[in-house]
């Protein structure tokens, strides 16, 4: 009696499987990450035997936008589809009459009854199809708990200090690798994989690497109360930090990393302002003008003092303290001017930079460049003999076959030196010497234009 029911039985199930069916998805929430297809069946349909987690030959399986479909077939990944449209499921193993060649569906299908016999009257197969949500899941909420680090760098005044801050706000995520995420996270699933799921881990690990993303924004030059202006570089730095986590293990990747607040502690502020009001006071102008503001607010001070006895003691105390100081602040004045003009530090330059600044003109022996006149426009001293070219009767010096100050033509017989081995061009290119002292040539006719 049993195998006369395991014979109606795999007749009834194989007869019952070689429908064609169609599988769909409704629109997917911002809460679920992964779903089970439906197989639709409906009121008018014959289809309503067949087994649960078996996909016929030729079945249909729609996908829409913000969808991945994937079909797994005895807990394989078969098939992967992520573009909008109408995918047609060819590669099963369960055969149908009513799609491709009709012989040959038969025999499939007297095969699989072949197949359930041996099984009881069970198709021994499972395969389902499942649907990843890849649009941004928004609205994740963070905050921390307790103090960040967060390292202080300012180049321009040698600021290097660590502080602690807080910040919180909100941060999406997607699914970029639904393989990955079903391999490692999701896995067979019945119905559906909700957020809420895994949400507390991913909170836990995104808390943990804003130590590291923050090191990384700070080395960018970016101060902790601009944060908020650089959410693309947090981004960025947020997924290189969870990268081995989060996109190489699980299949996720942060979109966007919202920073609603981020405060330091009064203490950290109070010490930063500080040590930058402290750098102004390197630049000795700055420092005299700071001086002179605490005499102006002294006097003030001094003169709203009640009783006639109480001003004059305010006075008589600031006008020793001004006589004080008052050297001092002249002092700084007299310094802040006689500080040498930013070209005059030519050689704190790279290379490049004094390359670019000689050719715009010719450099002075006090360190100016960029001069084009006839005189240097710092000191005053005159433009050097040695500089190349030839001296016109007007004596202006030039470099091509006129005079640019009278226009004179160059005269006839003068020679320019310059080694057609290395290019060195000597101090006087009328005169050169024997031998090139770069590469040793020979000076000879060969090098004169």
């Amino acid at each position: 009696m049993g195998l006369i029911k395991a014979v109606i039985g795999a007749a009834g199930g194989t007869l019952a499987d070689s429908w064609r069916e169609f599988f769909y998805c409704e629109s997917i929430d911002q809460d679920t990450l992964a779903v089970k297809g439906e197989k639709r069946v409906g009121g008018r349909s014959s289809n309503k035997k067949g087994t649960d987690n078996i996909i016929t030959n030729g079945s249909i399986v729609a996908v829409a936008d913000g969808q991945c479909m994937m079909i797994v077939d005895q807990g394989r990944v078969t098939e992967i589809c992520a573009e909008p449209g109408e995918f047609i499921y060819d590669s099963g193993t369960e055969s149908s009459v009513f799609y491709g060649d009709f012989s040959e569906g038969l025999k499939g299908m007297l095969r699989s009854m072949r197949h359930r016999v041996t099984m009881g009257g069970e198709p021994g197969k499972d395969q389902r199809v499942y649907y990843f949500n890849t649009k941004e899941i928004m609205g994740n909420k963070y905050g921390t708990p307790s103090p960040v680090p967060f390292r202080v760098v300012d180049n321009n005044i040698g600021l290097d200090i660590d502080i602690s801050v807080r910040c919180h706000g909100e941060y999406s995520y997607k699914i970029t690798n639904p393989l990955l995420f079903y391999s490692n996270v999701s896995g067979n699933i019945a119905d559906a994989y909700d957020r809420e799921r895994i949400d507390s881990q991913l909170k836990t690990e995104v808390l943990t690497a804003l130590q590291p993303a923050f090191a990384k924004i700070s080395e960018m030059g970016i101060r902790y109360s601009a944060i908020p202006g650089h959410t693309v570089e947090l981004s960025d730095a947020m997924n290189q930090v969870l990268s081995a986590k989060w996109t190489e293990f699980r299949g996720l990747s942060i979109v966007s990393f919202g920073v609603n607040a981020i405060n330091a502690s009064e203490e950290d502020q109070r010490l930063i302002k500080e040590l930058q009001r402290d750098a102004t006071l390197r630049n000795p102008t700055m420092a005299a003008a700071r001086l002179a503001g605490a005499q102006a607010q002294a006097m003030q001070d001094a003169a709203k003092n009640e009783g006639a006895g109480g001003a004059f003691m305010g006075f008589a105390a600031m006008g020793m303290a001004q006589n004080a100081s008052g050297n001092n602040m002249q002092n700084l004045f007299a310094m802040g001017q006689q500080q040498p003009p930013q070209h005059q530090y030519q050689q704190a330059q790279s290379p490049s930079d004094r390359e670019a600044s000689a050719a715009a003109g010719w450099i002075c022996a006090c360190g100016a460049a960029g001069n084009a006149g006839k005189f240097c426009s710092d000191c005053g001293k005159p433009k050097p003999e040695t500089a190349q070219g030839w001296k016109c009767a007007c004596g202006t010096l030039n470099q091509g076959k006129f005079c640019a100050e009278c226009g004179k033509s160059k005269p006839a017989g003068t020679l320019l030196y310059k080694c057609d081995k290395c290019g060195w061009t000597p101090p006087n290119p009328h005169n050169p010497p024997k031998f090139c002292p770069e590469c040793g040539d020979v000076f000879d006719a060969s090098d004169a234009k």
